[in-house]
């Protein structure tokens, strides 16, 4: 059977590859890729980004199924789009993925249905935003509303800073439609982590848990990012905090949509900070699998993720079962000369060492430019391995990451650290 990934970043290069090795995939497409699934073994580019040309390319390719990937699609409709057409898809529609791409919508969903979150309150005035930051202090966090690419989010330290956060997205709409309304709320404090299921809109199926970096230098300094590496499990997700967060978070959240009238089916991804004393809250809802926690997360799934998805679009995920590799894996985020306020492209890359058992490159921001590999995007690679314990997986991937080159090439040397509570790894330059 022929599949449809949709999008061209790391999540999507590793969904392509994990859906190629079921035994009944014939082909996948990836619409519309990247430089890594333009030459990987039974993956094929589509350039598609249209609703209505994706549509057509499932009809007439006759597609069992479609991934969506990324953010954007959801928010547009995409699954609405394709479920209207009779086509099979894997995701949320439009109103569900509210979730993710109304930070107020989210908010108030977890206050009416009981989800532990931080404080909060919503504004489009700059002065009344202000207000309340004078009234609450700081630290506090200032977020944009809508969809920000992972750029949307400002931890702000002084009154000052969250002040200078509120223009940026209310007065000179940097953020555009995105930070046209505001979300401020608590700073919460203790140790985050990714904690990601799939959904089939009553039962949900946890995949492993992880942890990634989201500040671009080392010891969590620097603007947010999309996110410079991650690592699974996550040893801060003990069992007993692994149930709590199914019991208080997530399976609130999928009976509070249903009964909302708004079924999710789909990966729903629930972004936490664990206190001290192990109480878990919510910072945020996605509507899909998180990047790059994708990437070592899929590395260490040992079950057929097609499978997994038909189950999900069944109903019948309370039958599944799922089988992980016991080794822990952990992925370095390679990004590119400017990144995260303007990244640089056309850059050659070079040095990427081929794929082992232990060992993968998965691709983000770049393009094949003849048979040559070129910077695309802000992330351009995340390099992820497997290893016996996360010090030899993060030495494996870290060693790959030695012999790779592009100009202006920006890594953090620190992934893993709070696992490992140790600073990082000797690597000379991160940027180089």
């Amino acid at each position: 059977m022929k599949l449809l990934v949709i999008g061209s970043g790391g999540r999507e290069h590793a969904l392509a590859w994990k859906l190629a090795q079921s035994p009944r995939a014939q082909k996948v497409y990836v619409a519309p890729g990247n430089g890594g699934t333009a030459t990987e073994p039974g993956i094929e580019n589509v350039a598609l980004t249209r609703i209505e040309d994706l549509i057509g390319f499932a009809r007439s390719r006759q597609l069992h199924l479609t991934v969506v990937g990324p953010e954007a699609p959801l928010a547009a409709g995409i699954v609405d789009a394709f479920r209207d057409a009779g086509l099979k898809i894997f995701g949320p529609t439009r109103a569900a993925a509210q979730l993710e791409s109304s930070k107020e919508f989210a908010k108030r969903f977890m206050v009416r249905h009981a989800i532990p979150t931080a404080r909060h309150a919503a504004f489009d005035s700059a002065a009344e935003a202000k207000a309340y930051v004078a009234k609450e202090g700081a630290p506090i966090v200032v977020k944009a509303d809508g969809l920000a690419a992972g750029k949307g989010v400002v931890v702000a330290a002084s009154v000052a800073e969250a002040n200078a956060a509120i223009d940026a997205m209310l007065v000179e709409r940097r953020l555009g439609d995105a930070g046209a309304r505001v979300v401020i709320e608590e700073c919460l404090q203790g140790e985050e982590a990714s904690f990601i299921v799939i959904a089939d809109g009553k039962h949900v199926l946890a995949l492993a848990t992880s942890q990634d970096h989201k500040r671009l230098r080392d010891g969590d300094e620097g603007p947010n990012t999309g996110g410079m590496g991650a690592y699974s499990p996550a040893p801060v997700v003990t069992p007993k905090i692994h149930a709590r967060v199914l019991r208080e978070i997530i399976l609130p959240t999928v009976a509070g949509m249903a009964r909302d009238g708004l079924p999710f089916t789909g990966f729903l991804y629930a972004g936490l900070m664990i206190d001290r004393q192990g109480n878990p809250k919510t910072l945020e809802f996605n509507g899909r699998m998180g990047d790059p926690e994708a990437q070592p997360i899929l590395l260490r799934l040992k079950s057929d993720l097609l499978e997994l998805l038909e189950r999900a679009l069944e109903g019948t995920l309370d039958k599944a079962t799922v089988e992980w590799d016991r080794r822990s894996a952990l992925g370095v985020v390679l990004a590119a000369a400017g990144y995260p306020e303007d990244p640089r492209k056309g850059d050659p890359v070079e040095g990427i060492p081929a794929a082992s058992a232990e060992r993968r490159v998965f691709h983000a921001g770049t393009r094949l430019d003849g048979r040559s590999i070129v910077t695309n995007g802000g992330r351009v690679l995340c390099v992820a391995a497997l290893g016996d314990s996360l010090r030899i997986a993060r030495g494996r991937a870290y060693e790959a990451v030695a012999s790779i080159r592009f100009p202006g090439m920006q890594f953090r040397s620190d992934i893993g650290h709070r696992a490992l509570r140790d600073p990082g790894v000797p690597i000379s330059a991160r940027h180089v």
